[in-house]
């Protein structure tokens, strides 16, 4: 595994962590690997500032370049009250981990177990009770991530994010 540095995204970083998703996405839909079904207005440069202005948006850094993000908050962003949990938690006793992606250049380096691992730290540390993901049903690569992680299945749900190419979500959690 090389070097790596997991950390909020600052200011000045807001430009390159924009584009790095734009090029990801771009990546995706070139090479037929859009799993998550991104858009090419999702994740862009608006959905980083948002989330850098809430402070919840992280990079990954190695050998100097931006080899990886993602968002780690406490919002669902939908009806997170319908899966099949197995232990009840109000917003807030959770965090949940969005828009995790790594660069072409560095998959298969296990950037995205670290991302994941310092999500399931981070989120121990502030005294969560767990952490939840939702992944489009066909993203398979993402779905192996989290159970190879120890994540558990936790049902396929429609939660009312309005979005008609995902009509449900397969959700996962991993408790403390």
């Amino acid at each position: 595994m090389k070097k790596i540095e997991i950390r909020k995204c600052r200011k000045d970083e807001i430009d390159d962590t924009a584009q790095f998703y734009i090029n990801v996405v771009k990546r995706m839909m070139e090479t037929g690997t859009n799993y998550p079904k991104w858009r090419r207005d999702y994740p862009d440069r608006n959905s980083v500032v948002s989330a850098y202005q809430r402070g919840n948006q992280y990079i990954c850094l190695s050998e100097g370049g931006l080899s990886g993000a993602f968002v780690l908050n406490d919002d669902p962003g939908g009806a997170y009250e319908k899966g099949d949990w197995s232990v009840f938690l109000e917003k807030g006793e959770y965090r949940v981990i969005h828009t995790l992606a790594v660069d072409e250049a560095h998959r298969g380096c296990g950037i995205a177990s670290e991302m994941v691992r310092y999500s399931l730290e981070k989120s121990k540390k502030e005294g969560c009770r767990a952490v939840r993901v939702d992944v489009v049903p066909d993203n398979y690569p993402a779905q192996k991530l989290y159970t190879r992680l120890g994540f558990t299945f936790a049902g396929e749900k429609d939660l009312e994010r309005g979005i008609p190419e995902i009509p449900a979500f397969r959700l996962f959690e991993y408790n403390f």
